[in-house]
């Protein structure tokens, strides 16, 4: 039976992405943070008919991570999930707020993406998929820290692709745009001191956005879509907004271009 493991699952795209693969038969291990949270993931588990291996990962607990992996037993699927924002321009922020987003929303991928590439290099095929964001492809203001990390991780997994490929593992990424789901409430913010104006001009529109933001339900089918289809591709949007978000930076909405240059690198 084919394995998944899915990070960030106790709400939003996470909890919905577990749902849609344990539809398809894949038996999936759903990791959350705190397992005091995974009642919703429980209870749509039980409503949808379907099973889930839940266990509780902080992503940014190396020793955690390592462990979870090598409990799993084969790893045919990854879905990078889990991820937390940050409202502040770069003078607002700290070290701490810059070391934050990267700890949760590029070195763990890096970290838990390395574990799994073993295994799947050895049995000659996997499937890893990261959630990051039309903000990895498109900075936006008072986004710094978060762009900066999701750009960071999308160049990561842009270079590791072609070097895995030949290995039989496909690396995918997934933009969402504005998503409806509890991630906006837990995003941190600087004090927006001389930056206050501008600061609410940007919150005001933000929370114009999410007010028909598409759902996480949604949003999860694209993650699913990468994660068995037949025919991978590099890069993923998950609505027609975020494709055409996205498209202000790349032109290459694909990945395959870029790709197909860097594949020839390498061999």
């Amino acid at each position: 039976m084919t394995t998944a493991l899915v990070t960030g699952t106790s709400s939003g795209i996470g909890l919905h992405t577990a749902i849609g693969l344990a539809r398809t038969g894949v038996r999936v291990i759903a990791t959350v943070r705190d397992a005091s949270r995974a009642d919703a993931l429980r209870s749509a588990a039980a409503e949808a008919g379907v099973e889930l291996d839940i266990r509780a990962l902080d992503v940014t607990d190396a020793d955690g991570a390592r462990d979870l992996v090598a409990d799993a037993g084969p790893l045919d699927i990854l879905v990078n999930n889990a991820g937390r924002g940050a409202v502040g321009t770069l003078e607002q922020l700290t070290d701490e707020d810059l070391q934050a987003q990267l700890d949760t929303n590029y070195l763990s991928v890096a970290r838990l993406t390395r574990l799994v590439l073993p295994g799947m290099r050895e049995r000659g095929s996997g499937r890893i998929v990261t959630v990051t964001s039309v903000g990895g492809a498109v900075g936006q203001p008072f986004s710094d820290a978060y762009c900066a990390a999701k750009f960071a991780v999308e160049g990561l997994m842009q270079s590791l692709a072609p070097v895995v490929a030949p290995f039989g593992i496909d690396v995918s990424i997934v933009e969402p745009g504005a998503v409806a789901s509890s991630f906006t409430a837990s995003v941190d913010r600087a004090e927006p001191g001389p930056y206050a104006a501008l600061q609410q001009a940007y919150l005001d529109r933000a929370a114009t956005s999410f007010a028909s933001a598409q759902s996480a339900e949604d949003a999860a089918e694209t993650v699913v879509e990468a994660a068995v289809t037949d025919a991978p591709r590099f890069r993923w949007q998950t609505s027609e907004s975020a494709l055409r978000f996205a498209g202000l930076s790349l032109a290459d909405l694909s990945g395959s271009r870029v790709l197909d240059v860097t594949s020839h690198w390498v061999r």
